[in-house]
């Protein structure tokens, strides 16, 4: 089969022709459509992401993607090949602990166990076939019609839905989305929607980033372009509710300026709930007399529930999430530098996918 192989972070990446892997316990190997690139790929692969740790060997890189089922190995009861089937990179161990070891395949471990985690799965999903733990896959049940450059979207849409069902966020409720000019920040104003949220609110700095998501999510999105200013802005997230507002969710990456996150704090009504998920550089100084008067509440969430993709493939047969709402442009296997490039760039609502079918 063809993959790319990278030797070591920042070091040679290069198209090679490796054996199929052979699916063993609890694992199955898939035979890979659709891969979706995170826009920090490019960075990720020349090594300036230092936060991240790779396999201590050259390894395929890689996440979210979608496939078939080409075999399975032991212990796999339900998945049947010829199944259509999401791939998950975060993977969380089944053991029965108090804190299970986490990895995200193909990108990154966290120390501790979760190294040795990696080195049992070091390869991700940038290549012709993947094995992968089926604990990680996700069977793609009614909706046969969706191509996989498509499908390849909810992956985008599972990281903030984990983190807005963290969030407990209710039917009828207005919710600010701190850093909605990005993919995930997008992606969360999208699936609010979809659980139902009343009215959302999104926040950030570009103001053309914003008018694209409101043209495709509608008349219960508004937004406000944000100042700089955390009185200021929080006044203008209260404004633009029209009401209270229960929950402010943080999906700012690399911010190295705590006030979006401090304004959709400050714009909270009482007993709101705040959830972290971005990715702040900084230190995060609350006020604690506002936090206690209000009854807060500050939640800190790191990716999704297993089932999230389950949920969410159920909210698009429903028809209530449009997953073609994240427009994909793909690339094939073999023009992975110009899709990485493509997606260092991509737009909010654009996302770029390496298609196996792609011409």
């Amino acid at each position: 089969m063809r993959a790319w192989l990278l030797d070591r972070l920042g070091g040679k990446l290069e198209l090679v022709e490796r054996p199929v892997p052979e699916p063993h316990a609890g694992s199955a190997l898939i035979e890979i459509d659709a891969v979706i690139l995170p826009s920090y790929l490019q960075d990720y692969v020349e090594g300036k992401l230092p936060t991240y740790i790779a396999p201590d060997r050259p390894f395929t890189p890689g996440s979210n993607a979608v496939g078939r089922v080409a075999a399975v190995g032991r212990d796999v009861w339900h998945l049947k090949p010829g199944q259509r089937v999401l791939l998950s990179s975060h993977f969380t161990a089944g053991e029965n602990v108090a804190d299970p070891a986490q990895v995200l395949l193909g990108i990154t471990s966290f120390g501790g166990p979760s190294t040795a985690m990696q080195a049992d799965w070091p390869d991700g999903t940038l290549a012709d076939y993947a094995l992968w733990p089926v604990s990680a896959l996700t069977a793609v049940e009614g909706l046969d019609a969706v191509p996989a450059e498509v499908l390849a979207a909810a992956a985008r849409f599972a990281v903030p839905y984990g983190g807005l069902k963290r969030g407990r966020l209710a039917a009828g409720e207005t919710v600010v989305i701190s850093g909605a000019t990005g993919a995930y920040g997008s992606a969360a104003a999208l699936v609010a929607l979809a659980l139902g949220a009343g009215r959302v609110v999104a926040t950030g700095r570009n103001a053309s980033a914003l008018a694209a998501l409101a043209e495709v999510a509608g008349p219960r999105v508004r937004t406000v372009v944000l100042s700089g200013g955390v009185k200021t802005d929080a006044s203008a997230l209260r404004d633009a509710a029209d009401g209270p507002i229960a929950l402010a969710f943080d999906m700012v990456g690399q911010a190295g300026d705590p006030s979006a996150t401090l304004a959709a704090l400050g714009s909270l009504s009482r007993n709101g709930r705040l959830v972290l998920m971005g990715s702040m550089t900084v230190p995060l100084s609350i006020n604690y007399l506002q936090v206690m008067s209000m009854g807060l509440e500050i939640i800190g969430n790191f990716m999704y529930p297993r089932t999230a993709l389950a949920d969410l493939f159920a909210l698009a047969r429903a028809g209530l999430l449009d997953l073609s709402a994240i427009q994909s442009q793909s690339f094939p296997l073999d023009a992975l530098t110009e899709a990485m490039a493509a997606a260092r760039v991509a737009g909010n609502i654009n996302s770029v996918v390496v298609d196996s079918g792609a011409a």
